[in-house]
């Protein structure tokens, strides 16, 4: 079954920290919370990858981290994301065979999106939608028409990124994407929370209320 929970938070270089970050997301109720690292030494990334666990351990909000699944693993996070050049899924999954851990994959592509099927990600990324400076080297953006064609057909569950913000939300939700992940919108922001609550504001008034469908998981207002 296709979740539908929206807001889809990505962390990196948060202006208001990340626990900071991680609090609104819990507040908010997001699905999903993910510690993106880049570059950073390890041990830096482990440290707040264990203050992020505390804040969201016994929440109905899940920590995910990016790349690196020893780390997931070695703080007990909920899952780990892994993009197109990273370890194999499969392999991730042999190296952290515990039950109900979260397994995302990054596709940038209808075909990889496609190949991503056989692999049973619990979701797939898919973008970027339009150019972003968060990656050193950026993928090629699919648009708001051709991302939003990916999500509504693939049978994963999918989040859509890539420069989103309350400015194009409203578009790429009418073209078929779901959930989304908006990273700039909300880390370059003092009050993630106002942020957050905003932008799943959009996708409710987009995705629920326009279509009548019923959220597997809703953030409150």
């Amino acid at each position: 079954m296709k979740e539908h929970f929206g807001f889809y938070m990505v962390m990196t270089d948060p202006v208001a920290g990340y626990e900071a970050c991680t609090q609104a997301a819990v507040n908010c109720g997001l699905r999903y919370v993910q510690l993106r690292m880049k570059n950073a030494p390890r041990a830096k990334e482990v440290s707040k990858a264990w203050k992020v666990r505390e804040i969201t351990r016994g929440t109905e909000t899940l920590f995910i981290v990016n790349d690196d699944v020893g780390i997931a693993k070695e703080v007990d996070a909920d899952g780990v994301h892994l993009g197109q050049s990273d370890m194999p899924l499969n392999e991730a999954r042999r190296i952290w065979p515990v039950e109900g851990k979260i397994f995302g994959l990054s596709t940038h592509s209808e075909e990889q999106a496609a190949a991503a099927v056989a692999l049973h990600p619990d979701y797939i990324g898919v973008g970027p939608v339009f150019p972003t400076p968060t990656k050193a080297v950026a993928d090629p953006d699919l648009g708001i028409e051709r991302a939003g064609s990916i999500a509504a057909n693939s049978p994963l569950t999918c989040v859509v990124l890539g420069g989103l913000d309350e400015t194009n939300l409203a578009d790429v939700l009418r073209a078929g994407a779901v959930n989304f992940c908006a990273v700039r919108a909300v880390m370059q922001s003092p009050d993630p929370e106002k942020e957050i609550r905003r932008l799943q504001q959009i996708w409710s008034e987009e995705v629920l209320t326009k279509s009548g469908q019923t959220a597997t998981f809703l953030a409150p207002f």
